[in-house]
């Protein structure tokens, strides 16, 4: 938030997002505030998610359906997190991996009734230190027992061949910031120096895109688009 304040920031992403000619979802990530995650939905995002992966259990359970309640207000979906992701979004903070339980996750699903679950399989956010080492054999257990889509954080520095996995066992979102952001540093450095802000502004653009292209030809989802529960 340091870096992308919301009331300036979210107006111009959903203003985006109702010119889209394919189907978005305007989403907070890692929303740890009722104040902010209000914010953003009176703001117009379609899609919330509510970080109390840091509070023990009952807790969690307890403030993320409470979050849960208020986005239902304004038709909105739900993630939460269960487990801990190592890592932050923004590098600032080192935290430890903490492997979800399968039966926790499951508890967690049903109480909360949210949409999506993301969970903790040995991805961390940010950089990783060496190779990322998933636990397949978790997703797998997680995904026999839970019933709705569960989500990938710290995708950026996992393998084709991992996400492909990922998905396989039941992976439905993947966040690849990370990834998107040192695509945009390396092209700039290559590209430079510049004449003018605006080449400099559109090589960002371009960068930023081709970042995700390339992960959307990974997940094999170019060209299907979701209309009443089929893909086309």
């Amino acid at each position: 938030m340091n870096h992308s304040p919301l009331h300036l920031i979210g107006p111009v992403m959903v203003a985006a997002a109702k010119k889209a000619t394919v189907p978005v979802a305007v989403h907070f990530d890692h929303g740890l505030t009722e104040e902010k995650i209000r914010e953003a939905l009176e703001i117009g995002f379609s899609s919330i998610m509510y970080d109390g992966s840091h509070h023990p259990l009952e807790i969690n359970i307890t403030e993320t359906k409470k979050m849960a309640a208020i986005a239902r207000e304004y038709g909105a979906t739900v993630e939460a997190e269960i487990g801990q992701v190592g890592g932050s979004e923004d590098g600032s903070v080192d935290l430890e991996v903490l492997i979800t339980s399968t039966e926790e996750a499951k508890m967690f699903a049903v109480e909360t009734k949210i949409d999506a679950l993301a969970i903790a399989i040995g991805n961390a956010h940010g950089v990783y230190k060496g190779e990322p080492k998933l636990r397949f054999d978790r997703l797998e257990e997680i995904n026999r027992e839970v019933d709705i889509p569960l989500v990938l954080h710290g995708g950026s520095g996992i393998s084709e061949k991992d996400f492909r996995t990922s998905i396989h066992h039941g992976i439905r979102k993947i966040n690849v910031a990370t990834s998107t952001f040192h695509s945009v540093i390396n092209t700039v450095n290559e590209a430079a120096p510049f004449k003018d802000y605006f080449s400099y502004h559109e090589t960002v653009i371009a960068a930023a895109a081709e970042n995700v292209k390339r992960h959307m030809e990974m997940f094999q989802s170019v060209g299907r688009v979701k209309e009443d529960n089929v893909y086309v």
